[in-house]
């Protein structure tokens, strides 16, 4: 594809050339309340769970999507745990945690066994660890 995967940005363009070509496969678990899309893939393991998924996006073996909504473009790797959260044109790398976000999340770059998560520590703040050259957006 001539793209270079060495930025993050780039990565996020390589993964929607991949997923454009995806189609809808659900070896997973999908609970009754959830709504998923064409072009999603679910992978074996996985659950999704009074959830939304709009595809093109693939859900992870052993993934558990909970009352959250996972918008197009949007790669979800094994082991990653969302819950009442909202993200699209995004990936997740294996094992992380996104939990009780405000806001949705997008066009983000989530590495492995990273945790998002409101902390209910008053006052609220923003509290981060960002590594050279990174870059955030906040609500």
């Amino acid at each position: 594809w001539g793209i270079d995967t060495g930025r993050p940005d780039d990565m996020l363009e390589a993964n929607d050339l991949v997923l454009e070509e995806l189609e809808y496969t659900i070896e997973g678990y999908v609970d009754r309340d959830s709504t998923v899309g064409r072009r999603v893939t679910v992978e074996k393991g996985a659950e999704v769970i009074n959830s939304v998924i709009r595809g093109p996006a693939i859900i992870g073996k052993n993934a558990r999507i909970i009352n959250s909504y996972i918008g197009p473009f949007t790669s979800i790797y094994s082991g990653v745990t969302i819950e009442n959260s909202e993200i699209e044109h995004s990936m997740v790398l294996e094992n992380s945690v996104i939990k009780d976000i405000d806001g949705r999340i997008q066009d983000s770059l989530i590495g492995r066994n990273a945790l998002v998560t409101r902390s209910p520590i008053k006052p609220k703040t923003h509290k981060l660890n960002l590594g050279d050259y990174s870059q955030i957006g906040i609500l």
